[in-house]
């Protein structure tokens, strides 16, 4: 019986350590929302408005745009030439999108 318990608690210790968070966007959901809104714009990471905020990683860390949720502000309230996506893009679209620019940032673009 201690043996069946043993097993079952590190099972559930497992799933709830390697378990990806239930808020966490989808990148690949991300990334044609991506395609279809933003790489007009954005593509491989630049800035063709303004060279100086692009989505490579240190520019995001210099603007204070290198987490997840501040990205999602951005695309939420827009900001200088860049529009808001309220009303285009749903709650979770923004999630994924966000979700997928800091990965795509991370990795380098």
């Amino acid at each position: 019986m201690k043996r069946i318990w043993a097993i079952a608690i590190s099972a559930l210790l497992a799933l709830i350590v390697f378990a990806p968070p239930a808020f966490a966007g989808d990148a690949g959901n991300g990334a044609q929302i991506f395609s279809n809104n933003c790489a007009a714009c954005h593509q491989g990471g630049g800035n063709f408005v303004n060279a100086a905020k692009t989505l490579k990683i240190a520019d995001l860390t210099a603007n204070g745009k290198d987490s997840v949720e501040a990205i999602k502000a951005q695309v939420t309230n827009g900001a200088g030439a860049m529009p808001t996506f309220v009303g285009r893009l749903t709650d979770q679209d923004i999630e994924d999108v966000a979700t997928y620019v800091l990965a795509q940032a991370e990795s380098g673009w």
